[in-house]
């Protein structure tokens, strides 16, 4: 067998380049959304943080991928992600000689940029040996093309909740640009006291990955209640970034939202709806499960270099609950200002 050699796209490759990666990324069972090229120049386009997307080569053909950004933060740290901003990435490889010569190459950028950790976000294990994160877990169903078999399988109680959404005659909408969408998903994360991504992060987004990228946004009579950016990948619709106003808590917005994303996709021929990425004991953990959606563990693998344990920046760490209760309390206007500042170095 002819040995592998590791290459770079670059963040200015051709048309041609990309298109090769992005076909094997929809080919091989390991690739997630997360892995097509877009993300590279989404990344470094909006947030300015550096890449390095490698692949495997052997007699000419791609025969594995590996992602790669390097967030850099006086505030949270400087590590190197496959993939920052996003649940899953890591290796995504047809053989075992391909996966380690992509991890060892990993490694060695890592070491040489002086990086706190090298951070691989696999779905599955990939190294027991290295330290991980049991924090996250992911939700992952099989949904059928009939839409009364889909009501049916959501609990009673959550169905009820969908029920009342439908009643209350929300309606669901199909958006080319961002902006109402960027409304409802940025007060919804003011409140859950997360910055919110840059808008222009969201319009890259849209811009980049076309019709795989659906802005579906739910009113109430006219009035703005919930938004979601859901992504298509092979058979399956991740409904990633969403939330709602307090239109949505009453009228059971967000419950609709999510059932008018799978009666959507189920009519597209989507069979795989993704919940994502939930950490375990909080609300949106309960919310999914209350779906009859099972929890999946994440295997977040770290390498270490500079750092001496895991890094813990998250919501659930108790040292930032007084700046989680202080972003609540921010008004509306500030958070949409300052949380992009703040946002685009959390990866």
């Amino acid at each position: 067998m002819t040995q592998v050699e590791i290459r770079t796209l670059a963040v200015d490759s051709t048309a041609s380049e990309r298109q090769r990666w992005d076909a094997y990324v929809h080919g091989c069972p390991q690739a997630t959304f997360f892995h097509l090229s877009g993300w590279q120049r989404v990344i470094h386009a909006t947030l300015d943080h550096r890449t390095d997307y490698l692949y495997a080569e052997r007699d000419g053909a791609i025969v594995g991928v590996l992602p790669l950004g390097q967030v850099r933060s006086r505030l949270f740290g400087n590590a190197l992600t496959s993939v920052p901003f996003c649940v899953y990435g890591g290796v995504a490889a047809d053989d075992a000689e391909a996966a380690a010569a992509l991890q060892a190459r990993a490694i060695a950028i890592a070491g040489e940029r002086g990086v706190d950790h090298l951070e691989l976000r696999h779905l599955d294990e990939r190294n027991p040996d290295w330290p991980r994160k049991d924090l996250y877990v992911t939700f992952r169903k099989q949904i059928s093309a009939d839409d009364d078999a889909n009501m049916k399988a959501i609990p009673r109680k959550q169905r009820a909740m969908v029920r009342k959404g439908i009643e209350a005659g929300l309606v669901g909408e199909v958006d080319t640009d961002v902006e109402r969408f960027f409304l409802a998903y940025s007060e919804s994360v003011r409140n859950l006291g997360t910055p919110v991504m840059p808008k222009r992060w969201f319009a890259a987004l849209k811009a980049e990955f076309g019709d795989a990228c659906e802005l579906l946004v739910i009113t109430h009579e006219g009035r703005l209640v919930a938004g979601v950016m859901s992504f298509y990948f092979r058979d399956e619709v991740l409904p990633y970034y969403g939330g709602g106003n307090d239109l949505a808590r009453e009228l059971k917005g967000n419950d609709f939202m999510y059932w008018e994303v799978m009666r959507r996709a189920a009519a597209r021929g989507v069979r795989v709806f993704d919940y994502g990425r939930s950490k375990q004991g909080t609300g949106s953990y309960s919310f999914k499960k209350n779906w009859g959606f099972e929890p999946q563990p994440l295997h977040y693998e770290f390498h270490l270099i500079n750092a001496e344990e895991l890094p813990d920046v998250n919501p659930l760490n108790p040292k930032y609950r007084l700046f989680i209760a202080a972003w609540q309390r921010l008004p509306l206007p500030v958070s949409r200002i300052v949380g992009p500042w703040l946002a685009r170095s959390l990866g």
